[in-house]
């Protein structure tokens, strides 16, 4: 039942994506073809419209299989039903897909624009459409009506504002482009001393015009045991530093306050701020609080972790269903045109792989990180990644087709296929191959790991895609290069970790499932 479904799933993913492009609507994912063709620049319009077009046949085609009867062997179904009898790996399938599903809703869950926005009575959708609303539409002011809209802004403003209402995303922050410069901790004063927790407080402690915004400071003091000890500072509202002190054991040193403030100094020291709090600049820890949500920290770019792991996940899902396809269709391609003729053909092309698998794959990576334009490698930085990739990626498979052409060209459905006129293609792909498809399947998982492990070694040296993209080589590398920092590297290396060792597991599963001992019996 759910295999019927999976052709007029695809149908409507196609048709989506061609009504939001018509409408200058921006749907999750089903934009991808369209985005991708405007951002490279050799790629024309239409390269969307015909992605659509053939995805949309292909599910077609898919539709029209099924509803005409189609079985799947019995000892497909005897596979089927072994891989599910699996539970370890038919689990991790189902997570897999999961994440899939969750990566696919993209700016529908994570993102810094409102999904939508009720303002006097209007509505608005500023995550769906390509226009760019600025904070004037919302009754901002100043510097900000001209500006691109602040919709997190507009949510804390909606609290007091019955005319306004602001839904935004699950996690409201971009993966990349999205700093956050500054969050800020409350601390409390118990008996005259300034504590952290159950424990008195020892740093920099500072009053604040506004919570929202800690880099906006009016007071800074230093404190040792709970107690003002040290240097003290203070801002004006412009940022302009205009006060100083000296403070020893909670007291003021005499004769150490320096002003060059306009008014009186003690109207200034008055003036209206929060009470002491801790400041932490980019990468800053956890904080679960205090307006500015950060489930697991910044990174040293003051982008929100949790939204930057949301975007890594995307590429990896991205470049795994580009990459795949186009590897095994070269590689079992090759390989089965290698075994069927054999002879000549076959040894050129083994001649030819073996020079291909000599050539050092990071050099040529290095090459072409640095010969490419930069302005190139913005827009087409994973699609250059992928090509290189693909350039090596198809030989490892090639010769276990070759292998199993060699041998099933053999058998006697091969020859009586050859005597009733059957034409090379037809007997390679519709009688060869799916005797082969095991080999091919059971490749498949580790397959994507090599593709996310690749991609994440790269990033990690520096020669992967470039900052626009959210990959987990790039926090890797970010939380060691900030050992201090120890959530970027942990959280990094456990969502990695994770996602291979679900992806292996249904590769075990799989390789067991296909395994054509379990289904066959020796006399």
């Amino acid at each position: 039942m759910i295999a019927r479904l999976i052709g007029p799933f695809i149908c409507l993913i196609a048709l989506v994506g061609c009504i939001g492009e018509f409408f200058k609507l921006e749907f999750p994912t089903v934009r991808f073809s369209f985005n991708l063709a405007r951002e490279i620049n050799f790629l024309s319009p239409w390269f969307g419209w015909a992605s659509m077009g053939i995805l949309f046949l292909f599910g077609l085609l898919i539709t029209i299989k099924l509803k005409s009867g189609f079985r799947f062997t019995p000892m497909t179904e005897r596979r089927i039903e072994r891989f599910k009898s699996i539970r370890r790996g038919y689990l991790s399938l189902w997570i897999v897909i999961l994440l899939g599903s969750l990566a696919s809703l993209d700016h529908l869950i994570v993102g810094n624009e409102a999904l939508f926005v009720k303002y006097n009575g209007r509505n608005y959708f500023p995550a769906l459409t390509r226009n760019l609303e600025k904070g004037e539409l919302f009754g901002m002011e100043g510097d900000a009506a001209q500006a691109p809209a602040d919709y997190r802004d507009l949510k804390k403003q909606a609290g007091n504002d019955d005319s306004l209402y602001v839904l935004m995303p699950l996690i409201g922050y971009a993966p990349t482009g999205d700093t956050v410069a500054a969050i800020s901790k409350s601390l409390r004063e118990k008996n005259g001393i300034l504590m952290k927790g159950s424990k008195p407080f020892s740093g920099l402690a500072s009053k604040l015009y506004n919570p929202d915004e800690p880099e906006r400071k009016h007071l800074r003091f230093r404190y040792r045991e709970g107690i003002k000890n040290g240097p003290a500072d203070g801002w004006d509202e412009e940022g302009v530093r205009i006060y100083g002190a000296q403070y020893t054991d909670g007291e003021l040193v005499e004769g150490s306050r320096s002003w060059n403030g306009i008014g009186d100094i003690e109207q200034f020291l008055d003036k209206k701020s929060t009470s002491p709090r801790e400041v932490y600049y980019a990468p800053s820890p956890p904080s679960y609080s205090d307006g500015q949500k950060h489930l697991l920290g910044t990174t040293s770019r003051g982008y929100d972790v949790v939204a930057y792991l949301f975007g890594g996940l995307q590429v990896n899902f991205k470049a795994a269903l580009v990459y795949i396809p186009l590897v095994y269709i070269l590689g079992v391609s090759i390989g089965l045109l290698m075994g069927f003729f054999a002879g000549w053909f076959d040894i050129i092309l083994q001649r030819f792989i073996e020079i291909l698998s000599n050539v050092p794959f990071l050099f040529v990576v290095m090459i072409a990180s640095t010969a490419v334009p930069e302005k190139l490698k913005e827009s087409a930085g994973l699609w250059m990644i992928l090509s290189i990739l693909l350039i090596f990626g198809w030989m490892g498979m090639t010769y276990l087709m070759r292998t199993s052409a060699l041998k099933e060209k053999q058998r006697d459905y091969i020859a009586a296929s050859r005597v009733i006129g059957a034409s090379t293609p037809r007997i390679l792909f519709r009688h060869l191959l799916p005797n082969s498809i095991a080999i091919v399947i059971t490749l498949v998982p580790f397959s994507v790991s090599s593709l996310i492990l690749s991609l994440t070694s790269l990033d990690y040296l520096g020669f992967g895609l470039p900052a626009k993209y959210a990959t987990w080589g790039q926090l890797l590398r970010d939380g060691l290069d900030n050992l201090a920092a120890p959530w970027l590297a942990t959280s990094s290396f456990i969502v990695l970790v994770g996602l291979l060792i679900l992806i292996t597991f249904i590769g075990e599963a799989v390789r067991e499932a296909f395994d054509p001992k379990k289904f066959s019996f020796y006399r």
